[in-house]
């Protein structure tokens, strides 16, 4: 809780002061701790947008084909939704087949949530880093980069 009788700055009330969006080589934007993190601990939370095959469709053919989401656990809930936006800087976590976190999905009434909670201790200044479950999906022009 805020302090009434602190002064506050900036930093007081930015959420994501725990992680910094930076350039990586090779690979565009990437998300860093800048702060260290134990394994379990929860990185990031953010609420998402399902999305159905016509819509899949479509954004398969711009831009954000690269940022949106699959779920794993989308058929043993009988999700009709083919894939996720995720409205956080999990959207710009970049892939590692050596990650040092994961992406949990949960449901609530206000709809479906991402958290990337880390599996891995995270030292300051280390990138964040997940692995994308659907790879296979990715045109064979894009690379990924350890």
């Amino acid at each position: 809780m805020l302090s009434p009788k602190k002064a506050h700055t900036k930093a007081d009330f930015d959420c994501n002061s725990a992680v910094d969006v930076k350039n990586v080589h090779g690979k565009g934007r990437g998300v860093f701790a800048n702060v260290p993190f134990k394994a379990g601990d929860i990185i990031e939370r953010a609420p998402t947008w399902g999305f159905d095959d016509v819509a899949k469709n479509l954004l398969d053919s711009t831009g954000l084909f690269e940022y949106y989401f699959i779920r794993h656990d989308r058929q043993l809930k009988n999700d009709p939704a083919a894939g996720y936006i995720v409205f956080g800087l999990i959207s710009v976590v970049n892939h590692s087949f050596n990650p040092n976190a994961q992406i949990v999905w949960t449901d609530e009434d206000s709809g479906a949530w991402a958290r990337i909670v880390a599996i891995k201790d995270i030292n300051v200044d280390e990138e964040i880093t997940h692995r994308y479950t659907n790879i296979s999906a990715y045109p064979d022009t894009i690379n990924f980069v350890e």
